[in-house]
């Protein structure tokens, strides 16, 4: 009874001894050395708004619905969750990779040895036949038992990969409502731009007509005439640019989501959007583990590490368990003979690899380089989050002046306008000065709508690279 415990006891630490024998590191994540705060920011808990859901970022209902039509039709969408779908599909094989391996085989053969040869002699005096028949009916089954955890190491690596591409997935739809966002403020911004054009050349007809009557009156000339006209002309000519761009615009929003290129109704003005002014960015380290492109790239850090381990487990020897049984018989009448006709083998060996013209070690370094690639990559994709958020904060700030400072030119420039025509009308100014005020009036309204676009797109430009956008 000793006996038998001690060999019991014996056994189960062996098993433990050869499951600790794993092969290969566990992941951690080395330190990125982030700073504690992004630049010009005092945030000190992981509060973003990157947590908020793009719903309650993006309030304009036509805005959401563009949004919610792309996540559910686009092209990208659709590829990046059949990439999901195959990971997935790997990754539950993996799970079941410790697991033997069963097969089923049925054969019938018959042969006819030469009546010269010693089989052909051999079967004609111990079977009285002149052919050979064969029935076999069998199972086998083949089982490597995961003595140094490269089983273990594979299925680590399966699910990594498998949430890579989810976390790809994710950062795929990030990237996607930021680009209809982006694009929806540019069409309004055309819009706006539009509107601008049409409000010169109204203008333009205004200053034109006074002229003319000038002219006529003897207080003008021809070349006043023709100059009033031509910075008319300068106005036409960009409404049938604009409008060439907005249709492009359209188009491109309607590829984004997946549909044919067509025309989007609007419901707003781009006036009537206003920039956050407060936009909570968090710290590093959270936006490091919220960003989906950079989890993505930690996943593959994990599973390179996985496959390190398997390659060095590749290295020792395999120990595997094969076994076979099922029926069989020279005679069809007698194949299903039981229990005559039952046989069975089984076998369990070890294989050590010895010489594979360098194959296994040449895995092994090559797993190790790969690793250490994922690893530059993903510091890579931090940093780069990192100057992505700095740069859209500097551009928040510094556009919030611009903007300003541009209104304020508006305004200014109506102003000088309208005293331009008075002065003009009273003969203390002359006709390049009422023709230079429209000019410059047309070009800062211009630039006053693209500076608004360039504030809402730096908003959506944080709000991606802080990583929100797929909740």
């Amino acid at each position: 009874m000793r006996k038998s415990n001690i060999t019991i006891y014996s056994t189960l630490a062996l098993v433990a001894l050869l499951a600790a024998c794993r092969m290969g590191k566990d992941y951690q994540r080395s330190d990125l050395s982030l700073p504690t705060q992004f630049a010009s920011t005092t945030a000190t808990t992981d509060s973003s708004v990157a947590d908020m859901e793009w719903k309650k970022f993006f309030s304009d209902p036509t805005l959401q619905s563009l949004i919610s039509h792309a996540l559910d039709n686009s092209f990208d969408i659709q590829l990046a969750m059949k990439r999901v779908d195959e990971a997935r599909s790997y990754a539950k094989q993996a799970k079941v990779n410790w697991g033997p391996t069963i097969s089923a085989n049925i054969t019938a053969s018959s042969s006819f040895p030469s009546k010269n040869s010693l089989n052909g002699l051999s079967l004609k005096n111990f079977l009285g036949k002149e052919h050979l028949e064969d029935y076999n009916l069998n199972a086998g089954l083949s089982w490597e038992i995961d003595v140094w955890g490269k089983l273990r190491r594979q299925r680590e690596a399966a699910n990594a990969q498998y949430l890579q591409s989810y976390e790809a997935s994710r950062a795929v739809q990030t990237a996607l409502v930021a680009n209809i966002a982006s694009s929806y403020f540019n069409l309004l911004t055309l819009d706006a731009q539009l509107a601008v054009a049409r409000r010169n050349v109204s203008l333009g007809d205004t200053i034109v007509q006074f002229i003319q009557l000038q002219k006529q009156a003897g207080q003008a000339t021809e070349l006043a005439v023709q100059q009033a006209t031509a910075q008319q002309q300068t106005a036409k000519i960009l409404i049938p640019q604009l409008e060439q761009q907005i249709a492009i615009q359209e188009n491109t929003i309607h590829i984004l989501s997946g549909d044919q290129p067509g025309t989007i109704a609007r419901t707003m003005k781009l006036q009537e959007f206003k920039a956050w002014e407060q936009l909570s960015t968090g710290i590093p380290a959270a936006m490091v583990s919220r960003r989906p492109d950079v989890r993505s790239y930690e996943m593959a850090l994990v599973s390179a590490n996985a496959r390190v381990g398997v390659a060095e487990a590749s290295l020792y020897p395999t120990l595997s368990i094969t076994a076979s049984g099922g029926l069989n018989a020279y005679e069809f009448t007698k194949w299903f003979n039981i229990p005559k006709s039952l046989f069975a083998t089984g076998l369990a060996g070890v294989t050590q690899p010895i010489f594979q013209r360098r194959a296994l070690k040449t895995q092994f370094e090559v797993a190790k380089l790969q690793r250490d690639e994922a690893a530059i990559t993903f510091r890579q994709s931090a940093y780069n989050a990192m100057g992505e958020v700095a740069n859209a904060l500097v551009q928040i700030d510094k556009l919030k002046t611009q903007y300003q400072l541009s209104t304020d030119q508006v305004t200014l420039l109506n102003s000088a306008i309208n005293n331009a025509e008075l002065l003009y009308k009273s003969g203390m100014a002359d006709y390049l000065e009422v023709i230079t005020a429209q000019s410059n009036l047309l070009q800062a309204e211009l630039s006053n709508a693209t500076l608004q676009r360039d504030q809402l797109s730096a908003m959506v430009e944080l709000y991606r690279a802080l990583g929100g956008g797929w909740k």
